[in-house]
């Protein structure tokens, strides 16, 4: 079991909109984080400025990675010790948060999840009255679930 769970308060990230928003954890060098970037900024791009990420490596090395993958989301550092990681909770990367009007923990998403990473879109959509697009779909090549 996750140490948040749906309903608990969210830590709140300097970083952190008012409102309902994601928050997304990953490792430059996890070929899963590699594998969802792009969904995960289609994610941001549904919803401009609900989305923030922590990435567990050094600025230059996230900064790399956004370029190489066309990420435009916006990426803070947490690095060893992984205090942004620990006060979350985070175990494995990706890791994704939706957290709700009210600050509290709504849902979360673990590795790679179509299904997870759909209904946090949806999610996401319906706090902000945005348009919900799935981000993944059986044939589109990616798979139902990959561990991060």
């Amino acid at each position: 079991m996750h140490p948040l769970q749906p309903g608990s308060a969210a830590p709140v990230p300097a970083s952190a909109p008012e409102g309902a928003h994601l928050v997304v954890f990953y490792k430059v060098t996890c070929p899963v984080c590699q594998m969802a970037a792009p969904i995960v900024d289609g994610i941001a791009d549904a919803n401009p400025g609900r989305v923030v990420a922590f990435g567990q490596d050094p600025e230059e090395d996230l900064a790399a990675f956004r370029s190489e993958f066309g990420i435009d989301v916006p990426t803070a550092p947490d690095i060893a010790p992984y205090p942004v990681s620990n006060e979350w909770g985070v175990r494995v990367v990706p890791t994704l948060f939706l957290v709700d009007d009210s600050g509290n923990v709504a849902d979360i998403v673990e590795s790679w999840d179509r299904d997870g990473f759909n209904r946090l879109a949806q999610g996401l959509a319906e706090a902000t009255g945005s348009d919900f697009v799935p981000v993944s779909h059986a044939g589109d090549g990616l798979p139902a679930f990959r561990p991060g």
